[in-house]
């Protein structure tokens, strides 16, 4: 359901700047249906609870490098038709973001204090699973 105003029954009306901030337009307004509108607030309630952030959180370790892939080395199209071949794609483009991020790491003698763990790593060590040691945490 969606409530139109015209311009003149919006103009007039003191509370336009609660409202809407348009100069000169008129204002529509969307009403979801009952449904949907009591699923909005269930999902939102839930989002405030520490266990949705915490699983959430794991979803945070990923997205940067998401967004990398995404906007940075223009992965949002295969330059190539068909499935293995967008995969091979894929797969070698991951290699070569490694080895960039390799080869940007400072060449030292002293070693490098570990990183900490990423979201995923803790989430995974709270749940007990084993993970493998990687280069970024070598020593820990």
């Amino acid at each position: 359901m969606v409530a139109r105003f015209t311009k003149g029954q919006c103009q007039p009306c003191p509370a336009r700047a609660q409202c809407t901030s348009s100069k000169e337009g008129a204002r529509n307004v969307g009403f979801p249906p009952r449904e949907l509108r009591d699923l909005q607030l269930r999902a939102r309630a839930e989002q405030q609870t520490p266990d949705w952030k915490a699983r959430y959180a794991v979803r945070s370790g990923i997205e940067g490098t998401m967004n990398e892939f995404a906007h940075g080395h223009g992965m949002r199209r295969c330059r190539y038709r068909g499935e293995p071949k967008a995969h091979v794609q894929h797969v070698l483009m991951a290699i070569a973001v490694n080895i960039e991020r390799l080869s940007s790491r400072l060449v030292t003698d002293e070693t490098s204090p570990a990183r900490p763990p990423t979201s995923f790593q803790t989430f995974l060590d709270q749940q007990g699973f084993h993970r493998s040691k990687s280069w970024r945490t070598l020593g820990t």
